[in-house]
């Protein structure tokens, strides 16, 4: 019996510790499809504050993401650059949303031409609204994890996988069906 108390006990140690460096959900629920968008007030690369309402009566790509200059970020962050003008030609809002703070925004958007605001979300207050906050790796992050935000407020798409390679051609895609065109 002591041997079966002892190796319990060890297998609970090691479970606990493969949860302490791999990703541990926080406990957010996510808005729902067809749902409202929870609202938000953040400040971007520069500075500035943005918020859903000053996008309101347009389309908008929230897409969060881990962490600053890892290389998933990045790629996905230049992809959504790459296509920027086919965003803008349908009327599309792009916000990058992480818990990196304003100045590591700046630093990242400057060294890869992000042509979209990075929105700093510190006290990580957002991304649990959205149902995205994790732990990882002992941190604090954002899963990445995107919502299509419609013209009315509500969620139109919700992308919980997301391939960084591919994901901004999927979303200009599904904007298109959506309904979004140019003006």
């Amino acid at each position: 019996m002591k041997r079966f108390i002892t190796s319990s006990a060890a297998l609970l140690t090691a479970i606990l510790a493969v949860f302490a460096f791999t990703s541990i959900g926080i406990a957010n629920e996510q808005p729902v499809v067809g749902g409202p968008a929870p609202e938000f007030e953040l400040s971007d690369q520069d500075g500035n504050l943005h918020s859903l309402e000053d996008y309101r009566n347009q389309w908008i790509i929230l897409y969060f993401y881990p962490k600053d200059e890892t290389p998933g970020c990045t790629t996905e962050a230049c992809d959504f650059r790459d296509n920027i003008f086919a965003f803008r030609d349908i009327g599309a809002q792009i916000l990058g949303v992480s818990l990196d703070d304003v100045a590591s925004h700046k630093a990242f958007s400057e060294k890869h031409g992000l042509p979209f605001p990075l929105l700093a979300d510190t006290t990580g207050e957002t991304a649990a609204a959205y149902g995205v906050k994790t732990r990882m790796f002992g941190m604090t992050l954002a899963k990445r994890q995107t919502f299509i935000i419609a013209p009315d407020g509500s969620i139109a798409k919700h992308y919980v996988s997301v391939d960084p390679d591919k994901h901004s051609a999927q979303v200009l895609a599904d904007l298109q069906k959506l309904g979004a065109s140019s003006s």
